[in-house]
């Protein structure tokens, strides 16, 4: 490379940045130089690995979410069954987004195994046009969705939810339902044997330890109802279902209350964003330490170098030139320090899959409880749109950190310099 045709600033200031290897100074500043370089480097990395498990976590959940949950829901009003369900969803129908949608019964219950019992959320539904709206029932073998016949009141459980109960497949448990018939005794809670036929495994552990499936006609016996109490809808885009939403309310009417999977689960969602928020805050305070170490390291080369400052400036070199050495040697730091950040952070966030469970069996410790944290494994998800922010944050913290001392730089008299030389 011809280096003579390179800006005076330019070649001083890189210079300057790798600083002699004779002086001891000189190699202690250089030191302190790459110190504040692997600070930056390191709050990227660190920066963009977590945004992009935290993406991964958000992805991840809500896609197993979405396997299980309605993109949109409607359901009456009062609980009890629709009138003319059929009519609602030849209504349906006609939104484009709209892909295919399905009646459903829904309520709570217990479910009883010998001693252990546990609260449950029943789903009837018809397995023809389940599998239509329900990517986890669709995934199901068609075999075990075949034993869901009518009448003969056969039950599939969440995996986790049979875990709990203690049963397995051809197992038999007791579904008590709410409300209860009146006889000359009191109130006797009305109950029901089923056979457990088959389990659902969705890989989202609150569904998998609390949901139940059951025949759409055998759950309107249980609780009594005429017909279904609700409508599944599932989209052609589940990011639009809000909006389809707000179209669908007054094409169906009052009497139907519509509801999307955003708004069913906007705490969680809320919650998900305010953390990522946060997290960012902090980790980009560790960015802005890091680059603002570049202060101490530019004050000392600024002392170490003022004889030299002095010398360019008898040799017309004028205050903006030298303050220009040291804004290039600071941003030469950052640049340096946020692309090797960067690169190292996307090699951990793209391979996040296979290193976090190595380190677990290094450790023998689960990171990821999946009764907690909803999964078990560690996703990543590297987004664009928040490593831009990320690398132009980290390359400006580094420039602003460089003005102060350069400024200073460029105040040297060389006179006064010169005079304790």
């Amino acid at each position: 490379m011809n280096t003579s045709r390179l800006p005076f600033e330019l070649l001083v200031g890189w210079r300057y940045t790798r600083a002699g290897r004779a002086a001891r100074r000189n190699r202690f500043i250089s030191f302190i130089s790459s110190v504040s370089m692997f600070g930056i480097a390191l709050g990227v990395a660190a920066l963009i690995i977590v945004l992009s498990v935290m993406n991964g976590f958000q992805k991840e959940v809500r896609d197993r979410m979405l396997g299980v949950l309605s993109h949109i829901e409607v359901l009456a009003y009062t609980g009890a069954a629709i009138d003319n369900p059929t009519g609602v969803q030849n209504k349906l129908a006609l939104q484009p987004q709209v892909l295919a949608s399905a009646p459903f019964v829904l309520s709570q219950v217990l479910l009883a195994q010998g001693e252990d019992m546990r609260g449950a959320l029943v789903r009837g539904i018809d397995p023809a046009q389940e599998v239509l709206v329900t990517d986890a029932v669709a995934l199901m073998p068609p075999e075990v969705l075949a034993q869901l016949q009518p009448g003969r009141f056969g039950v599939i459980l969440g995996s986790e939810l049979a875990r709990a109960l203690g049963v397995k497949t051809g197992e038999r448990i007791t579904l008590v339902a709410p409300g209860g018939q009146v006889t000359p005794a009191g109130v006797v809670p009305r109950m029901k044997q089923l056979t457990v036929v088959g389990l659902l495994d969705s890989g989202h552990y609150e569904y998998d330890a609390s949901l139940a499936l059951l025949h759409m006609e055998d759950a309107q016996k249980i609780f009594r109802l005429e017909g279904p109490n609700g409508i599944r809808v599932k989209l052609k885009d589940a990011q639009q279902a809000r909006s389809v939403a707000d179209e669908l309310t007054p094409l169906l009417g009052e009497e139907l209350v519509v509801r999307d999977w955003t708004r069913a689960n906007r705490t969680w969602f809320a919650a998900v964003q305010i953390e990522k928020r946060m997290m960012f805050i902090i980790l980009t305070l560790i960015v802005a330490v890091a680059a603002f170490n570049l202060v101490s390291t530019l004050v000392m080369t600024v002392t170490d170098k003022q004889a030299d400052i002095a010398i360019l400036r008898t040799l017309g070199a004028s205050p903006g030139s030298i303050m220009g050495i040291f804004v290039v040697q600071g941003a030469l730091v950052g640049v340096i320090g946020t692309l090797s950040g960067l690169v190292l952070g996307l090699l951990v966030a793209f391979n996040i899959g296979s290193i976090v469970p190595a380190i677990e069996r290094a450790l023998g410790a689960s990171f990821l409880p999946k009764d907690i944290y909803l999964i078990s494994r560690m996703p990543s998800d590297p987004q664009w749109a928040d490593i831009g922010p990320v690398v132009i944050i980290a390359l400006v913290l580094a420039l602003v950190a460089t003005l102060y001392p350069s400024w200073r730089a460029s105040r040297i008299d060389p006179a006064e310099a010169l005079r304790h030389e």
